[in-house]
């Protein structure tokens, strides 16, 4: 057996706590070297390794890489992981070794799930896979694994509230979660390899599989009326095929929401239709293409028991979950989309201390305009006023489209579709002009109800006005304040600051003016 294995020893080199002293590190960073944690997922179809940059409330990922092994394929019927998976899996693990020993990870954690966990050689398969990636793993129960994928499926969304279903290769599980905490988890083996295995190729003997499987479980009853948060990469797949059937204008996985109704009528079509005739099929890995029926038909049934409000889309699970778990409870209790918006303002602003005055200044603005009980939230207004220098860099022709594309794509949680539109467009409409438009942007904002991208539009105007005032540098907004007063928008400047009143700002002030429907004045303090 041995031979079929061959692991190359750790290399020497590796350093003990984190990065070596003499290795450069790029400008910028959070945080790199001891602070930095892998987790390897060694699931039932892939076997995944994620680097993040610390344990964090939204933790950036450093490096994400995967091989599709298919450890679960033909477990059920043999009980055993085949030779040429487990090689797969012992070569991915190999690697994955050496490059976090090229990146000096602090800390590596890694765990195995369904396929290892139901094979009668399993125990031989870990005991080789220690030995490949250097470190004990850690053989978690199917209660164990519902448990870290609600964890991280509240870890990824504002105040989440319904019924977790993660889908991996060898099996469902399915947790209720509210509060902030899971309640109590459930497994079954109606992964997508096991369900092939099982119902031998058959989708029809494999939806009385399901059917059987599913009647025993009293987290469906949770389920009526409530959200339901999909995790799994064959659940994400189908997804990527919906955006494209409907030519979705934001193709961002994390949060895509859709009723359950239409979600239903959709995975009936995968179930009976030639996947070579979808859109956008290229884009599911060949390895994942014979899943997407049996995943079809298990969110299908679970729909059908469940009764859902909507189906919402997680890229974030299991791994997630294990971050998650470790922070303290004020930790888990932190907004993670406003640390991530604040990190980008730490990294990416011309002068960081500026994003502070410029929410207090957009505030005073609003309220004395009477709009304070309007959308955007104080949230929203916050999270905005972060991101909007993060763009300067670019070139000026190109500041909106490329800040759009990043806010409307960045790797943040904790908001919804519309949310990430309201925030590229008012970023987008700061650098480009309050009537710039380009198909992005067009695109986008078919997301946006009328109030709110009016909403963004009108924070773009007073970004457009604050930024000439101030050149992104903190200690001018506060000395210039923007009010509202008897019906005129009313901007006042003390002696020595009266040349930042050139025409270019009276005319944006003017531009903000006939957006609140009020005349302007320029005032001395």
């Amino acid at each position: 057996m041995a031979n079929h294995f061959p692991i190359p020893a750790p290399a020497p080199s590796r350093v003990e706590g984190g990065a070596r002293p003499d290795v450069l590190t790029a400008p910028g960073r959070l945080g790199l070297g001891s602070g930095t944690l892998a987790i390897v997922d060694i699931g039932s179809n892939s076997v995944r390794l994620v680097v993040y940059e610390m344990v964090a409330r939204a933790p950036a990922q450093v490096f994400n890489e995967k091989e599709m092994a298919g450890l679960g394929r033909n477990v059920a019927s043999t009980g055993k992981l085949s030779t040429g998976a487990m090689r797969k899996a012992i070569a991915a693990l190999v690697r994955f070794r050496i490059l976090c020993e090229a990146m000096h990870v602090g800390e590596i954690r890694v765990i195995a799930t369904a396929a290892a966990r139901y094979a009668s050689n399993g125990p031989d398969f870990i005991a080789r896979a220690e030995q490949a990636i250097g470190q004990p793993i850690e053989l978690i129960s199917g209660d164990r694994e519902a448990t870290l994928s609600g964890l991280g499926v509240i870890s990824g969304f504002d105040n989440p509230d319904g019924v977790v279903g993660d889908l991996g290769g060898g099996s469902l599980e399915l947790i209720s979660i509210a509060g902030g905490e899971v309640g109590e988890g459930a497994s079954v083996p109606l992964g997508g390899l096991a369900l092939l295995d099982r119902s031998k190729n058959s989708l029809k003997a494999a939806e009385k599989i399901v059917r059987d499987e599913l009647d025993k479980l009293p987290q469906l009853e949770a389920m009526k009326g409530r959200d339901f948060y999909a995790v799994g990469g064959t659940w994400r797949a189908l997804a990527t095929l919906h955006q494209h059937q409907v030519q979705y204008p934001l193709n961002v996985m994390h949060g895509y929401t859709l009723p359950a109704r239409d979600v239903a009528d959709f995975v009936k079509l995968v179930e009976r239709a030639d996947l070579a005739g979808l859109d956008a099929i290229d884009a599911v890995s060949s390895a994942r293409r014979p899943l997407l029926a049996y995943g079809a038909l298990v969110l299908d049934e679970l729909i059908k028991r469940g009764k859902p409000r909507a189906v919402i889309i997680s890229a974030q699970g299991v791994r997630e979950g294990l971050l998650h778990e470790q922070l303290s409870p004020e930790e888990r209790a932190a907004d993670p989309l406003l640390r991530s918006a604040r990190d980008y303002n730490h990294l990416r602003a011309r002068d960081p201390r500026h994003a502070g005055e410029l929410i207090a200044w957009s505030r005073t603005i609003l309220e004395t305009a009477g709009l304070s009980e309007d959308e955007p939230s104080p949230r929203l207004i916050e999270l905005v006023c972060l991101l909007s220098d993060i763009g300067w860099r670019a070139h000026p022709d190109y500041r909106g489209e490329q800040s759009m594309n990043v806010i409307a794509h960045a790797y943040f949680t904790g908001i919804d579709h519309v949310g990430r539109a309201f925030l590229a467009l008012a970023i987008f409409h700061r650098y480009a002009g309050l009537k710039s438009a380009s198909a992005a942007a067009t695109a986008l904002r078919a997301l946006l109800p009328p109030p709110l991208l009016e909403r963004a539009i009108l924070l773009a105007a007073i970004f457009r006005v604050a930024y000439l005032l101030s050149a992104g540098m903190a200690g001018l907004l506060p000395r210039i304040p923007a009010t509202c007063v008897d019906g005129r928008l009313v901007l006042r400047f003390p002696d020595d600051l009266r040349p930042l009143a050139s025409e270019r700002v009276i005319g944006r002030l003017k531009q903000l003016g006939k957006l609140l429907g009020r005349e302007v004045e320029i005032a001395r303090i």
